[in-house]
């Protein structure tokens, strides 16, 4: 059980960080699909929707590394999200066994 504290607690204090790249990377990604399907834009004049949501705007050195540190949030907060939800789902479980037991 020590360890799921462990993983709650990393995964409190790193969510704040990956949030905020996340969003912007969702927000103008969409906004950048429905600009050019729904309103018409062309490419040239939504380009700087894509340059927001790929981190062009960092320069050729840096827009690696956003990619990269995406990525990795993305998959550090499905793991951790997944563990606590399993470990939620496992508690919810034992708990109904041992009322069912209880009640037997």
């Amino acid at each position: 059980m020590r360890w799921i504290a462990q993983i709650r607690r990393w995964h409190r204090w790193i969510a704040p960080f990956v949030l905020l790249p996340l969003l912007t990377s969702v927000i103008s990604g969409l906004t950048y699909r429905l600009a050019r399907d729904w309103g018409g834009l062309s490419r040239d004049q939504a380009h700087w929707l894509m340059s927001l949501h790929e981190g062009e705007w960092l320069g050729p050195e840096l827009e690696p590394v956003v990619v990269l540190l995406n990525a990795l949030g993305v998959l550090w907060m499905l793991i951790t999200g997944g563990a606590l939800l399993l470990q939620s789902w496992s508690a919810a479980l034992k708990k109904r066994v041992k009322e069912g037991e209880s009640a037997g």
